[in-house]
């Protein structure tokens, strides 16, 4: 940070910060070009990474107070206010081509400028020469830390994709054609998999072996999205490290579109441990980093909102921040034409009740009896999510509640309530039974935009069936041609 502050500093001198100035300035400006942010920034606009510095910087300094945003933009000549000058300020003196011009401007006109940005109280005008002590150094020095520590995203561009998207087609290989754009809001993380043949007790020991694979609830129904033919794209956060860089690359692999993966510098890809018996049956340790998370901020960019409001539909996890949780909803509320909604409501919140006013978004809310009961904050030794349960949820505003446990499927909604007996089956349980669920329904409804129907339903319930497998997760996704299979096995048993 230290480094960055002082190439910063030096390259305020004549005319301010600039691709070319970058190029060929006699200053050692690489451990500035070699930041994370810049490298991200220019793979993600495809530009040199010289080229990616100063609207970069342009939007970091955006963030600051206003003080310090004020300095940054005279003195680097960032021109914040060029664009759209307020009639009180001359922008030709303010970025002037002289560093020292740009300094008496900014002194002169303190007052204006800060009323200007809306600073109410500011800090009494410095001389230009106390200027360049104290309150430079800090303002650099926040400029720096902004760009050593940002959070960035693994790419800018996020197309505004039609929601009326043409319908699928399924071709030789089972794959579909896309037929529609999901967006999912969820963790993605390396699962370090134990395989044992019984999750032993307190005190108690087992044999087995171990894996690691990319996972997460947001990446396997991002994959499991995907593997059906939607074009998905997922907004998620990693670490800058081998395990971020490995889910970013699965991602891609799986056609997932990673523009929305935040990256975030010095922080490790989260691990979560999870135990499977031999019948399916499986328990997880999360092991958090609270620097690997969506913000409020990241929310409000319009990379965020504009891939929200362009989906087909969006599936939720709730994974992320209740406050970012809430924003999302609250984005959605106010949308227009809202996307299809699908929640999962774990792992469960500490005050669920924030979200009960946006939870008149949530078309179809799926999840296992704990999950949905810790959410409409029904005691634990009741029991199997029922019809009391899915009333309270239902109250709140959700259009539709699903129920899972073991491959089994109840339904409450104004088109139907019922319970789905699973296929056959060799395992008691699957991980990625849930993923494959929400995703499975959504590909049914996607292009219709009508509640779900009883054959709806049964589809999702063939596709939990056809993740039995034990290891990875994401990888037991299926595609369409083995959820007909198993659709067809059944019809023609009865």
């Amino acid at each position: 940070m230290v480094a960055v502050r002082d190439i910063l500093t030096r390259l305020c001198k004549r005319s301010g910060l600039s691709s070319d100035r970058l190029r060929s300035t006699e200053i050692d400006v690489l451990p500035l070009l070699d930041l994370l942010a810049v490298r991200q920034y220019a793979r993600r606009a495809g530009i040199e990474r010289e080229e990616a510095v100063l609207p970069l910087v342009r939007e970091l300094a955006g963030r600051l107070e206003p003080t310090d945003r004020l300095i940054v933009d005279a003195e680097l000549s960032l021109g914040l206010l060029r664009a759209d000058p307020p009639a009180a300020v001359d922008a030709g003196r303010l970025y002037a081509a002289d560093l020292g011009e740009r300094r008496e401007y900014l002194i002169e006109h303190w007052a204006v400028l800060h009323e200007v940005l809306g600073a109410q109280p500011f800090p009494v005008a410095p001389t230009v020469r106390s200027l360049r002590g104290a309150p430079e150094r800090r303002a650099f020095t926040a400029l720096a830390a902004q760009l050593a520590t940002a959070s960035v995203f693994a790419g800018a561009h996020v197309a505004a994709t039609s929601a009326t998207t043409s319908k699928t087609t399924v071709g030789e290989s089972g794959s579909a054609k896309p037929r529609g754009v999901v967006t999912v809001v969820g963790d993605a993380v390396i699962d370090h998999m134990y395989l044992v043949d019984q999750i032993p007790g307190p005190g108690g020991t087992a044999g087995g072996g171990y894996q690691a694979h990319p996972g997460g609830k947001g990446l396997t129904r991002a994959v499991a999205a995907a593997r059906l033919g939607l074009r998905v794209r997922l907004i998620s956060a990693v670490g800058d490290d081998d395990a971020g860089s490995r889910i970013l690359e699965y991602l891609r692999s799986e056609r997932v579109d990673t523009e929305l993966v935040k990256v975030v510098p010095y922080a490790p890809t989260p691990v979560t441990a999870v135990i499977v018996a031999g019948t399916g049956a499986a328990s997880t340790i999360g092991c958090k980093d609270e620097r690997i998370r969506l913000s409020a901020q990241d929310l409000r960019s319009d990379a965020i909102r504009g891939a929200i409001a362009a989906s087909d539909a969006v599936l939720l996890t709730f994974e992320q921040p209740t406050a970012v949780l809430e924003q999302i909803m609250a984005d959605l509320r106010g949308l227009r034409s809202r996307p299809l909604v699908v929640v999962h409501p774990a792992p469960p919140l500490d005050r669920p009740q924030y979200l009960y006013q946006h939870l008149g978004v949530v078309d179809y809310l799926v999840g296992g009896d704990k999950d949905l009961g810790a959410l409409a904050m029904v005691p634990a030794a009741v029991g199997d999510c029922g019809e009391k349960t899915a009333t309270l949820l239902r109250a709140l505003g959700v259009q539709a509640v699903c129920a899972i446990k073991d491959f089994r499927c109840a339904v409450w909604s104004d088109q139907l309530s019922d319970r789905f007996q699973p296929f056959p089956t060799a395992l008691r349980d699957s991980v990625g039974a849930h993923a494959a669920f929400s995703a499975a329904l959504v590909y049914r409804l996607v292009s219709t935009r009508r509640p779900a129907a009883r054959n709806d339903y049964v589809w999702a319930t063939a596709a939990m069936v056809a993740t039995q497998s034990i290891g990875d997760v994401p990888g037991a996704m299926p595609l369409v041609s083995e959820i007909e299979r198993i659709v067809k096995l059944a019809s023609e048993e009865h």
